[in-house]
């Protein structure tokens, strides 16, 4: 299951392999959403935080949507990825139908009119970000498996089941992977 010859790209899905231990990437699932020379960022997609976005934000008060822990890197700083590129202007391309970023003030008043609903649009505290060539050196380790991200999975709300749900879309011999225990210590 080795994914040492995958090239990494915007719209990559970086998988946690089931045995990983980190407090922050254990049963994750990462969306990259940029590839520079200075390395790669990303959003983790299926860990909530304690807090809705409308208490994190004031005038976020009928956006009472999940806020998700994105990453170790500047968390104390609110991220969003969104499928109204269109709308939203400079918003940055991850792939067709999905967007990370751009006007906050369009995003603000979007939310006050109702014109955003949950599957529109994710909030992150933080982000993930590895420097060059330290994702490269993770995957060579086999500490990650590389899946296609869509839109659907990125934006689900089944954040609890998606860690599973994308392993089971990529064939049999990972479908195996998604039934292996969190503790197999305790089996």
């Amino acid at each position: 299951m080795s994914t040492q010859n995958v090239k990494l790209h915007k719209g990559s899905l970086l998988v946690s392999e089931p045995m990983m231990v980190d407090n922050y990437f254990k049963r994750s699932v990462v969306i990259i959403t940029e590839k520079s020379e200075t390395g790669f960022v990303g959003f983790i997609l299926n860990k909530v935080v304690d807090m809705k976005i409308n208490e994190a934000l004031n005038h976020f008060e009928n956006f009472n949507h999940h806020l998700y822990f994105g990453g170790p890197v500047q968390r104390d700083n609110i991220f969003y990825i969104h499928t109204k590129g269109e709308v939203i202007s400079g918003s940055t391309k991850i792939q067709n139908g999905l967007y990370w970023g751009g006007d906050f003030e369009k995003v603000a008043e979007m939310v006050k009119n109702n014109l955003l609903q949950e599957s529109d649009i994710k909030f992150f505290i933080g982000y993930s970000g590895w420097e060059p060539g330290q994702l490269e050196g993770e995957l060579e380790s086999e500490s990650w498996i590389v899946s296609e991200a869509n839109v659907d999975n990125v934006m689900s709300d089944n954040y609890k089941n998606l860690w599973g749900n994308v392993l089971k879309t990529m064939g049999n011999e990972f479908a195996l992977l998604s039934n292996f225990p969190e503790h197999p210590q305790l089996n």
